[in-house]
């Protein structure tokens, strides 16, 4: 579906966009890849590896409204991916943190209707399901503007739905970079926030894929959320490093111990499938009905049990020493 079509990602010099876009430079061949974000030297980095001809790098920040309408202009589908992610950093500079994750939110989805675009995924996270952070209420708030901007359409083509997952192995400012520097550094020890801490494992190119294809599920106004496997902490850290000990340093501001993708009280709104989630919209949309139980793809769900609540701390599948270890080694290629 992306041939010949124009697509643009936010943050697009990200370790989400930079395989993004390779896989659909390997999979496709789209007319035009636009990676927008605000920072020039990443942009400068990144063209080293792609400079194919049908790639352009567009300096903007999603907080300039005019910016995103200019950068839209005939395009057919935007991931938007820009954030700020950092769950302390957030902590400490909110309005920072809610200008980005909200207010850019709003301006994506404003020049996404401005210019007529067909389709919008909005990649989110874990920690907006029941957050107690600043970074997860503010993802929080924006999964409920691409949900309800369904209903703003009007008789335009655009869609807007969003997908929910979990760390990912190795991406920048995650917990293996972080751990594989301390190593390095000869660190006699691994801090380790709780003894109990659990984390949804997921990687970068199964990211990649699982929203690849969700634009060819999708109805809009659904939230997607992939079946992952779990990983404790502890375990993580003696399969990166088995000889060192492990530091108990407590919980962080904004932590949770076990991370939820779909809350309990989103129960009567969850559909089930094969291998993955989808909580449909808790407000009716006045121009469409739609049955989210079949996606667009003829797959079929069902509705979970009340009370139903999926997070790393009580998954189904959570990976052993042993699988973490071969796990990073094929999310890492």
């Amino acid at each position: 579906m992306f041939d010949d079509k124009t697509i643009l990602i936010t943050g697009g010099t990200g370790s989400f966009g930079k395989k993004y876009i390779q896989t659909l430079l390997e999979r496709f061949n789209p007319r035009k890849i636009i990676v927008f974000s605000r920072d020039e030297l990443k942009q400068f980095e990144m063209q080293q590896t792609f400079n194919q001809p049908n790639i352009r790098y567009f300096i903007g920040d999603v907080r300039d409204r005019e910016r995103m309408i200019q950068a839209t202009r005939g395009v057919d589908y935007i991931i938007h991916g820009a954030a700020l992610k950092q769950v302390p950093a957030a902590e400490y500079n909110p309005v920072e943190c809610i200008k980005t994750n909200i207010d850019g939110a709003q301006n994506v989805i404003h020049a996404a209707l401005v210019n007529d675009v067909d389709k919008v995924i909005a990649l989110s996270t874990d920690k907006a399901a029941s957050p107690i952070n600043l970074y997860g209420a503010t993802k929080l708030a924006s999964d409920k503007l691409f949900v309800a901007a369904n209903n703003m359409v009007g008789d335009r083509r655009t869609r807007f739905a969003a997908v929910r997952y979990g760390n990912v192995v190795g991406s920048r400012g995650s917990v293996i970079p972080f751990f594989e520097k301390l190593i390095a550094d000869g660190a006699e020890a691994l801090p380790i926030t709780d003894a109990d801490m659990t984390r949804f494992w997921i990687s970068l190119q199964d990211g990649v894929d699982f929203v690849l294809k969700n634009f060819t599920r999708m109805h809009g106004g659904e939230i997607f959320i992939p079946k992952i496997p779990s990983v404790r902490v502890p375990d993580l850290a003696t399969a990166m490093a088995p000889n060192l000990k492990q530091d108990i340093v407590g919980i962080r501001p904004g932590e949770k111990l076990h991370e939820v993708m779909c809350p309990a009280d989103d129960s009567h709104l969850t559909v089930e499938f094969s291998d993955h989630y989808v909580i449909t919209p808790s407000i009716r949309f006045y121009d469409h009905d739609m049955d989210y139980k079949e996606n667009a793809l003829g797959e079929t769900g069902t509705p979970v049990p009340r009370g139903f609540e999926y997070s790393s701390g009580s998954n189904e599948r959570f990976l052993s020493v042993d699988e973490i270890n071969d796990f990073n080694a094929k999310a890492m290629l």
